[in-house]
């Protein structure tokens, strides 16, 4: 039995050398592969870079049947099947960008044996000649990418993919199941182990050659132009969240003759296809794009990725984050932050088309969702904590409070006691009724003049214009402070109204003090930011945070 685990794993060392070019396995990847060889279902958990494709590949190549991979985007479907096409191994992918002959001539080269690997997407599995074809051709194993779409908590949720367990048990055999994702909150994991009870497995979010950095900026385009003059000559992708801004930066950027590329839905296929191939290639340095572009992009030189604005969520902004470094050697992660950008996701959020053909039940659930993630990258925007750890915090990862790789853990903080400007907080709250926002409760502590304010009475608060000497940035400062620590809380309504928790009174009664982290006027120069400086690598000097 030793001889023969041993076989395997020279036999599977041998894959890999042989057609993916690679030496030794990432961790976690043997592991996974012997554990499907062994007939196990899987449940993958790995962060963005960290090789999860392999894990279900080089196990086709050993199965006897065929694998089908079910994922949700032809742009990755079609990089996939390239590349393994390539690597001399025959794959083939089924979706809507074929005829119907192409299909059909397809599947019966697979029924023939022709391919090892066929990448579907899911809407395809209901089809009645899939269904037909997959019951008659001995399938070894069903492989779910992108497998947090199965989850309505899922950041990405689609109806279709709750089909894959049906289509499973329509099969004549059941084949081994295997699910991967990059980005899973346990909620989401619980709705994925629904699907084949597997073996779990998690590599652990951390990427610890990734640097974590947000800045406020006002001038955005400045601080991009400033930050590409300092990494001259390196690769890097520039997410914007619209197409509009986009262009602008890349007509900018372009005129100042930086060697860049654009990528959003708005182009042509064949633009896009050649703008992506050039940014692999190293024909272009720099790529300026909207989520749209990323998906199944395995370049291992990528030193930076900058974001121009804040994503929706935690899990996007990670997977695109993600593609930075992916070679193991340092790269950078900087989010440029501004009060807007709230206020364009919460845009864009709302006006989002049905594209799944969603219940009226389903889009309610998808748009409390939403909000919620966008709320939590909102705080990771804003938090005065260490950057790393509130990533995998949210991800359900524990680790030490500093981590010297972040922004925030390059400044320096000293705890400011803000304990009576909580409890003013609170106090507006309440004798507001529980009726109003953050701004609107701002507005009343600051003793603000608007109509909206005489309209609704609230230059009769008590607590108008008590803390009148405080900044209005300070004040957001405290009430999300608060929120953090569970004292208030945010409703799930589009426009969300500051309410009490179960921790309100007590927090009166109770707490003498309340410090929150605020940063020092000077920095000191063996900060681990100036000793980056001093060493060459370059950050850009953190600015006073915008608290939205």
């Amino acid at each position: 039995m030793i001889e023969e685990m041993k076989d395997r794993s020279t036999d599977v060392l041998q894959i890999l050398k042989t057609y993916f070019g690679y030496t030794e396995f990432r961790e976690g990847q043997e592991e996974i592969i012997r554990e499907i060889l062994n007939g196990r279902d899987i449940l993958a958990v790995m962060p963005t870079g960290a090789g999860k494709s392999i894990c279900y590949q080089i196990p086709a190549l050993k199965m006897r049947g065929i694998t089908l991979v079910i994922s949700p985007l032809i742009s990755l479907m079609t990089d996939q099947v390239k590349a393994l096409n390539e690597a001399g191994i025959h794959a083939a992918y089924i979706n809507s960008s074929l005829t119907e002959g192409q299909i059909v001539k397809a599947l019966l080269y697979a029924a023939q044996g022709k391919y090892k690997i066929i990448y579907v997407a899911p809407e395809r599995l209901e089809t009645a000649r899939f269904l037909d074809f997959a019951c008659h051709t001995e399938i070894s194993m069903v492989t779910v990418d992108e497998a947090h779409c199965i989850s309505q908590w899922g950041q990405d949720f689609r109806p279709s993919y709750l089909k894959i367990l049906s289509f499973i048990r329509h099969l004549p055999v059941r084949p081994v199941v295997s699910a991967f994702t990059a980005t899973a909150t346990q909620r989401v994991k619980e709705d994925i182990l629904e699907l084949s009870h597997p073996y779990v497995i998690s590599t652990g979010f951390d990427r610890k050659n990734l640097y974590f950095a947000v800045y406020a900026a006002k001038n955005k385009k400045d601080k991009i132009q400033s930050y590409l003059k300092e990494h001259d000559g390196e690769s890097g992708i520039i997410y914007c969240a619209t197409r509009k801004n986009v262009d602008e930066l890349y007509l900018l950027l372009s005129g100042k003759g930086y060697s860049v590329g654009r990528y959003h839905a708005g182009m042509s296929p064949g633009a896009r296809q050649e703008n992506q191939e050039d940014f692999i290639y190293d024909r272009k340095k720099i790529m300026i794009a909207t989520n749209a572009f990323g998906m199944g992009i395995d370049k291992s030189n990528v030193r930076f990725v900058l974001h121009y604005n804040m994503p929706q969520s935690m899990e996007n902004y990670y997977q695109e984050a993600g593609r930075a470094g992916r070679d193991g050697e340092s790269a950078e992660c900087i989010l440029y932050y501004s009060p807007q950008d709230v206020r364009v996701n919460q845009f864009l959020l709302d006006t989002k088309e049905n594209m799944g053909d969603f219940t009226e039940e389903e889009l309610q659930n998808i748009r409390i969702q939403d909000r919620q993630r966008l709320r939590k990258m909102t705080q990771y925007c804003t938090t005065k904590k260490c950057l790393r750890k509130y990533i995998l915090n949210y991800f359900g990862e524990q680790t030490a409070e500093k981590c010297k790789a972040c922004s925030n853990c390059s400044e320096e903080y000293e705890d400011t006691d803000v304990y009576p400007i909580a409890a003013d907080i609170l106090g507006c709250v309440k004798e507001a009724g529980q009726r109003y926002g953050i701004n609107m409760i701002v507005g009343i502590l600051a003793g603000v003049d608007t109509a909206k304010l005489r309209a609704n009475r609230q230059k009769e608060n008590k607590y108008y214009a008590c803390q009148s000497t405080q900044t209005q940035e300070l004040l957001k400062e405290v009430i999300y402070a608060l929120v953090e620590e569970e004292v208030l809380s945010l409703t799930e309504d589009r426009y969300a109204v500051l309410k009490w928790t179960a921790l309100a009174e007590k927090f009166l009664t109770e707490r003498q003090t309340f410090f929150i982290a605020r940063k020092k006027k000077t920095q000191k120069e063996n900060t681990p930011a100036a000793l980056r400086r001093k060493a060459g690598d370059s950050v850009l000097a953190p600015a006073e945070k915008e608290i939205f």
